[in-house]
C-alpha cells in the first residue's frame, strides 16, 4: 500500500498554477512553445520551460522534436495528462466563476 503522504508530490503538480494552465491549454491539441507562451498570460519563458520539463518528467506531457527547417518542438498531453485535465477542469472552472467574489473579499479584507 502506498504511503498517503507521498500524494503530496502529485498535489504539488495540481497545486502549481502554471502546470494546470499548461494542461488546460493542451487539452484539445498539441501546441508549440510560442503558442503556449502566448496563451498563458504572465508566464515567463524560463518558468514555461521549467514547468514543461517537470510535466514531461512526470509523464503528464510529451515533447516532440519535428525535423523540419527550422526545427520546432511541440507538446502534447499523455493519456495520464488528459485524465489530469479532466480531474482539474472543475477546479479551474470554479476559480474562473468565483474570481470576482474572491477579488471582492480580498478588497474588503484589505480595507479593514
Amino acid at each position: 500500500m502506498q504511503d498517503p503522504c507521498q500524494a503530496r508530490e502529485v498535489l504539488g503538480i495540481v497545486g502549481d498554477k502554471w502546470a494546470l494552465l499548461i494542461v488546460r491549454v493542451l487539452k484539445h491539441e498539441p501546441r508549440r512553445f510560442t503558442e503556449l507562451k502566448r496563451a498563458i498570460e504572465g508566464i515567463s519563458q524560463r518558468m514555461l520551460t521549467v514547468t514543461l520539463r517537470d510535466l514531461e518528467r512526470d509523464g503528464i506531457l510529451t515533447r516532440t522534436v519535428h525535423n523540419v527547417m527550422p526545427p520546432h518542438v511541440s507538446y502534447e498531453l499523455t493519456t495520464m495528462g488528459r485524465t489530469l485535465c479532466e480531474a482539474t477542469a472543475p477546479l479551474l472552472d470554479w476559480s474562473i466563476t468565483h474570481l470576482p467574489r474572491i477579488d471582492a473579499a480580498r478588497a474588503a479584507y484589505d480595507n479593514r
